[in-house]
């Protein structure tokens, strides 16, 4: 144990002074590998983070959630827009068919949406995003009121015109949003009461739920004013737990299609979306960043690679007489060898913790100026210095190699 220590302690010794001796030669043979490690942790971290962060709020829309649509979620110059345009758009008794007849669904509410503005005594906000939604809305989505309450089963209703309001709606409105509620506003003529105010959620990477900037009104309220035949108009399904998604679609499939009493040979007139379907271009898109921080490292790697092993072949011919004087007086070929690969590995360490420290930096700019914290895995931090180790091993083989088989009589005539 202790002339293992002592073989660490030397070889670390033997790794700074050369770094002092020969700083600009170090540094440019370490740059391959504080860019490769640079390259791969910052990539993965950033892809790590946004992946995390994304597949949360898919969560938080509702993995398990079902949209009833008029059109097929999608785009592109590829969108066959005009096989959906004839289509009609869920209807409010629709709702009520798949309540009875769809056994597999936990809950069902409508949402439909359109932009309205505000009026609050003698100042307005205009364009403002509406949500026009049925009493299990809040079951589906759990809406997060931070403030007062939600909208009541009476009010839904009746279709009593109270709303529930988005944090930077109230706070652009009332400047502090808490006292948003109670307060009476005017939509499209009507008198509104303010009975909630949602607590504050934050930016979408996604463009999911905005809760920040919007009213949250009872379906039957937003018939008074809106035209509910709106093409984005939908019927939210939550499937039971423990039943898969796709068996809930299947289901709903068939009461939609005997609802709207389509014949076998005819095709949906309706499409059924869910937030899963997008993922796989997610993780495509992740894939592609991956293997793109992978290129640039294995390139830097060889380069860096090559560096190291060039200090090696440099190190090992400056101490050829003193490599002899360790073997005449006894040190063995494995000592010599692995001193060498250890000087080797701490080098490539070096330069792997000076790519870490600008990963970190980096991870701080980032996450000051994008929507997600980035940071870096306890196990992509341990992996790269693994990694570091390795890499250095594999570049100072041959040169500890040479250096172990050195015929000591010669090295110090050398």
């Amino acid at each position: 144990m202790r002339k293992t220590l002592n073989i660490l302690s030397t070889s670390f010794r033997m790794a700074m002074d050369e770094l002092r001796k020969n700083r600009l030669r170090s540094f440019l043979s370490l740059f391959g590998i504080t860019i490769g490690i640079f390259c791969i942790v910052a990539v993965l971290a950033t892809v790590n983070s946004l992946d995390s962060t994304v597949h949360e709020e898919l969560k938080a829309m509702g993995t398990n959630t079902v949209f009833v649509q008029k059109w097929p979620w999608g785009g592109g110059a590829d969108y066959p827009w005009w096989k959906y345009l004839s289509r009609p758009t869920p209807k409010y008794e629709e709702l009520r068919f798949i309540k009875e007849r769809a056994d597999y669904a936990a809950h069902a509410a409508i949402f439909f949406n359109g932009q309205t503005n505000l009026e609050y005594g003698d100042f307005a906000l205009t364009n403002v995003n509406w949500y026009g939604v049925t009493e299990e809305f809040n079951l589906i989505q759990n809406v997060d009121v931070g403030y007062g309450r939600f909208i009541l089963p009476s009010e839904f209703q009746y279709g009593t015109p109270v709303a529930v309001m988005g944090y930077t709606t109230a706070e652009k409105l009332f400047d502090d949003p808490p006292t948003a509620v109670g307060k009476t506003i005017e939509i499209k003529g009507h008198k509104v009461l303010i009975v909630g105010v949602i607590r504050k959620q934050g930016n979408s990477l996604i463009g999911g739920w905005d809760f920040d900037n919007v009213v949250v009104i009872p379906y039957q309220f937003c018939t008074s004013f809106a035209n509910v035949h709106n093409q984005d108009m939908a019927i939210l399904v939550r499937g039971k737990e423990g039943i898969p998604l796709d068996e809930v679609k299947g289901q709903l499939r068939g009461v939609m299609r005997a609802v709207r009493r389509l014949s076998p040979k005819q095709d949906d007139n309706f499409a059924l979306n869910d937030v899963t379907s997008g993922t796989s271009e997610l993780n495509s898109i992740f894939g592609g960043m991956t293997l793109g921080g992978f290129a640039i490292t294995i390139l830097s790697f060889i380069v860096g690679i090559f560096g190291v092993a060039n200090i090696m072949f440099v190190t090992v011919r400056e101490r050829t007489p003193m490599i002899g004087l360790k073997k005449a007086i006894g040190a063995k070929r494995r000592t010599i060898l692995l001193e060498f690969l250890l000087e080797s590995a701490f080098l490539c360490v070096l330069g792997g913790v000076i790519g870490l420290i600008l990963v970190f930096l980096l991870t701080f700019l980032l996450s000051s100026v994008v929507h997600f914290t980035v940071s870096i895995s306890f196990g992509l931090f341990l992996g790269s210095v693994l990694f570091c180790i390795f890499t250095g091993m594999l570049a100072g083989i041959i040169p500890a190699s040479i250096a172990a088989r050195m015929d000591p009589v010669k090295a110090i005539r050398s």
